[in-house]
């Protein structure tokens, strides 16, 4: 019969698994870092990519404004009459003038 094994729990770590612990650790803050540096690229390339808004939009008496969308030079504005109205980004002149119609 073998002799039972000394209990010390102060038993130096097999340097094996130090290296693997170790390793485990610098991969780890490497996955941490390139998830942040991802981030902060999709962050930065679209926090630039929108056009700025226009100071004052000024529609037609009347008009009620229910939605609003732009592209790099121009911008539309929906109002409650079922009408999309264009406008030049640059100027502010009313380019276009639609009216939305039901399909039936």
């Amino acid at each position: 019969m073998e002799p039972p094994l000394p209990q010390d729990d102060n038993l130096p770590e097999p340097p094996g698994l130090r290296f693997l612990r170790l390793l485990v650790t610098v991969l780890t803050g490497v996955m941490i870092a390139g998830i942040v540096v991802i981030v902060a690229l999709i962050w930065s390339r679209y926090s630039n990519a929108r056009a700025p808004l226009p100071e004052v939009i000024t529609l037609p008496s009347g008009a009620q404004a229910t939605a609003f969308t732009q592209g790099a030079d121009w911008y539309a504005v929906v109002t409650e009459s079922d009408e999309i109205l264009i406008f030049d980004r640059a100027t502010g002149a009313l380019r276009q003038r639609m009216r939305v119609e039901a399909e039936e």
